[in-house]
């Protein structure tokens, strides 16, 4: 399969072992419940090349033993100590939206449940949580507080255990999606979304995310003005990427380049991963 033949929403790509592996968000799950509930669930696709893609392996779905019915969002799979875990956005019986982290021992296994329940507060709606590891080694959730809670979504971190089965520090805000100059303003709401982090060769930490300019769906990136992510944030003057596109994330091939992908159109059921190459010199030159 080419990217342009796969419909996931929020790709995600991991790298290991001379293998590329893709996940997302099904596209025909991503905009409503469906009747069908045997049709939640998240797939994975291998690649030798970036070109060609296996067909998709499921590597977890709906089931009674895990409560979430509703909501099976934005797949990430992170290597941490030896396993793969996933994070993964969810609504579950009774509860608010949330991220819970799953696990696996390879790319292509079927992930457990691994959190005690979600790492994201009970009372917040939330969604699209991303791994970061600090320059201590110590692990973090960085994820959306929702706009249609809170008119002004923002980006949160919370401290992890060193096993990653619960939050250990109440949430820090790092990015206020009202707070570029640019974005737009929708009915009194500010949308952030797909937040994730990059660390350049040279040491700078930089946050991707996306939200709303004009008519468009936008990929946004700002920078930590000390290098930490609890610190102070600047934002861009300009989105990353304006082109109705979004929910991105940075990666290095085996041979060395660097690479963005994220979803395009923002359109129903006719979303796909689009790949581009990209430079540290390049993203700075934002700042």
């Amino acid at each position: 399969m080419k990217l342009d033949e796969i419909n996931i929403r929020d790709p995600f790509i991991l790298p290991f072992e001379g293998r590329y592996y893709l996940y997302g968000t099904r596209g025909y799950n991503a905009w409503e419940q469906p009747a069908d509930l045997t049709t939640l669930g998240f797939d994975v696709y291998v690649s030798e090349d970036l070109l060609e893609w296996s067909a998709p392996i499921e590597v977890f779905s709906y089931s009674k033993a895990f409560p979430a019915d509703q909501n099976f969002w934005a797949p990430e799979v992170h290597y941490y100590q030896g396993r793969f875990y996933m994070f993964a956005t969810f609504i579950c019986q009774g509860q608010r939206r949330g991220t819970y982290i799953l696990a696996a021992d390879h790319p292509t296994a079927w992930f457990e449940p691994h959190s005690e329940g979600a790492i994201t507060p009970s009372d917040w709606e939330c969604l699209d949580g991303t791994f970061y590891v600090d320059q201590t080694g110590t692990p973090y959730m960085i994820f959306c507080h929702e706009w249609k809670q809170i008119k002004d979504g923002t980006i949160s971190s919370v401290q992890l255990t060193p096993d990653l089965t619960r939050a250990v520090s109440t949430p820090r805000t790092l990015v206020t999606a009202s707070s570029p100059a640019w974005v737009r303003v929708e009915e009194n709401r500010f949308v952030t979304d797909g937040p994730f982090v990059y660390t350049t060769k040279t040491g700078e930490v930089l946050l991707f995310w996306s939200s709303m300019k004009e008519d468009a769906y936008v990929e946004a990136i700002a920078l930590a003005e000390n290098g930490d992510i609890n610190g102070n944030w600047l934002n861009a003057a300009e989105p990353f990427f304006a082109k109705d596109g979004g929910h991105g994330m940075v990666f290095t091939s085996f041979d060395g380049k660097l690479y963005f992908v994220l979803h395009q159109p923002n359109d129903r059921e006719k979303e796909h991963p689009i790949l581009f190459e990209i430079t540290d010199e390049q993203l700075l030159s934002y700042f």
